[in-house]
């Protein structure tokens, strides 16, 4: 059964990997066997993320690219087809705070740019070669926010709408060729993007009196759930948003 979720010998790509849920998802994809390519806005080969790769016995290499670039996407994606990663992780994103009726239009555009269109851009780019060997895992990072719609985070809420359609459309298309398309859900995890909700004593009484385990999350959470849907162990999984919310959906 552990053979199942044996990683051994393949190329796994994960956006946002220098820190957070990337990270957490880098790691574990990694401590599976995977060697991994780390692509964040901000990537260095000395980052600590690499340091923990590699002491697993992994290589790590870094790449760094502004997600609200396109071109800049277009060239990374390029790149990282020729290599045929087995196994790609489109966890990058950004968010952006505010009411509706006040959100800067500019703010709108670059957050579904980074947090949706960037996505498919890679995605149609680096699963090109999984698709002409009828095998390989793509697992977008989606959000509670792919089935509600949050409070002041109009752009984010669109986008990771978008994500969770997405994940479904690439799934119908691609399955039968060998390419299982999965999104996970995080709850509410404790990571930079979070952080002005922790901060806020009301609304963060209210999140954990909501989350049946009684906690944030943490981004090692996510990393059982990572390794399934980067596995065999998921073969016969496609076109699923999978919660990792300590309940929070079910309440």
């Amino acid at each position: 059964m552990s053979g199942l979720f044996d990683l051994s010998g393949r190329l796994a790509v994960v956006t946002g990997a220098r820190r957070g849920i990337g990270r957490a998802m880098a790691e574990a994809l990694a401590g599976a066997g995977a060697d991994i390519i780390g692509v964040s806005t901000q990537a260095g080969p000395d980052d600590d993320v690499a340091t923990t790769i590699r002491g697993l016995g992994r290589s790590f290499e870094a790449r760094a690219v502004d997600f609200a670039d396109r071109e800049a996407v277009v060239a990374l994606g390029t790149e990282l087809a020729a290599r045929a990663p087995d196994i790609l992780i489109n966890n990058a994103g950004t968010i952006e705070r505010a009411p509706a009726i006040e959100h800067p239009l500019e703010w709108w555009d670059r957050v579904l740019e980074v947090d949706l269109s960037s996505q498919f851009v890679l995605t149609q780019l680096v699963a090109a070669p999984m698709l002409e060997r009828g095998r390989g895992k793509v697992v977008f990072t989606a959000s509670l926010l792919s089935f509600q719609g949050g409070i002041n985070v109009p752009g984010y809420a669109a986008a990771k709408s978008g994500v969770a359609g997405l994940t479904r459309a690439l799934a119908n298309e691609w399955a039968a060729r060998g390419v299982n398309v999965n999104a996970i859900a995080p709850g509410y995890i404790a990571t930079d993007n979070t952080a002005a909700l922790r901060n806020d004593p009301d609304r963060s009484r209210s999140i954990l009196e909501r989350i049946p385990a009684g906690r944030w999350g943490r981004g090692d959470d996510l990393a059982g759930a990572t390794v399934f849907l980067a596995s065999a162990a998921s073969d016969y999984v496609s076109g699923t948003v999978l919660p990792v919310d300590g309940g929070w959906l079910g309440r």
